[in-house]
C-alpha cells in the first residue's frame, strides 16, 4: 500500500469519477499512448481499494481487476515510470494470473497519475505481449501523455464544482427570495391585525 493510502483513496473518491461512461477525451490519449509506444494495450486505471478501474482501454475488453494482481497498484508507489521489462523473469508477477493467461502481460510500462497535492491515483499504463523497452522518447511522450490525463481530470473535477457551487448559489438566491416574500406577508398581515388608534378628545379651552 502507498503511504497515506486513506487520504489517496479520499482524493480518489472526491474526483467522482469511478464507474462512469467513457469520454473522448480519455479515449484520445489512451490510443495516442498506444500508438507511440507501440502497444498491444493502453489504459487509464484508477486504483480503488479492492480493484483498479479502467477509465479508457485500448486492446482489451474488461472495466476492471482485482487489485491485488495489478501491475499499476505498485506503479502509483513510484516516483517515475514503473518499467517491467519481462514479466516472466520478475519474481513479483512470473505467477501473476495477468501473465500466466489472458491478456499474457510480458511488458508493462505505467506512468503514474499524480495529482496538484502529490497523490498517485493510477496510471496511463502500455503492455505488451512480449518482453521489450521503451524508447527515451516513448518514455518521454508517456510521461507527457499522464499529465494530460490528469489535466483532464483535475478540469473535469472542477467543472463539477463549478457547477454545483453555481446550483447552491441560485439555491441561496431563491430561498432569500422566498424568505423576504414571507416576511412582507407577514408585515402585511400584522399591519391588519393591529386595532386603529382613536384619536385623543379635544382638550376644551380655559376662559
Amino acid at each position: 500500500m502507498p503511504k497515506h493510502e486513506i487520504t489517496r483513496l479520499k482524493i480518489l473518491w472526491d474526483y467522482e469519477v469511478l464507474d462512469t461512461v467513457p469520454e473522448r477525451i480519455f479515449d484520445d490519449l489512451t490510443e495516442l499512448a498506444a500508438k507511440i509506444c507501440e502497444a498491444l494495450i493502453a489504459l487509464i486505471t484508477l486504483i480503488d481499494d479492492k480493484r483498479q478501474w479502467f477509465k479508457s482501454k485500448v486492446g482489451v475488453t474488461v472495466k476492471e481487476t482485482s487489485r491485488d494482481i495489478s501491475f499499476c497498484a505498485h506503479a502509483i508507489k513510484s516516483e517515475g515510470l514503473f518499467i517491467v521489462p519481462d514479466a516472466l523473469k520478475d519474481k513479483r508477477f512470473a505467477n501473476n494470473p495477468l501473465v500466466t493467461s489472458d491478456p499474457k502481460i510480458r511488458f508493462y510500462t505505467g506512468a503514474p497519475l499524480v495529482t496538484p497535492d502529490g497523490y498517485a491515483l493510477g496510471t496511463l499504463c502500455v503492455i505488451d505481449q512480449v518482453p521489450r523497452e521503451l524508447r527515451p522518447e516513448q518514455k518521454q511522450a508517456l510521461i507527457i501523455l499522464a499529465r494530460h490525463v490528469m489535466t483532464q481530470l483535475e478540469l473535469r473535477r472542477h467543472t463539477r464544482e463549478l457547477a454545483q457551487a453555481r446550483k447552491t448559489r441560485e439555491e441561496t438566491s431563491d430561498a432569500l427570495k422566498k424568505a423576504e416574500a414571507q416576511i412582507v406577508q407577514l408585515q402585511r398581515r400584522l399591519s391588519k391585525a393591529e386595532p386603529h388608534k382613536k384619536s385623543p378628545p379635544p382638550q376644551k379651552r380655559k376662559r
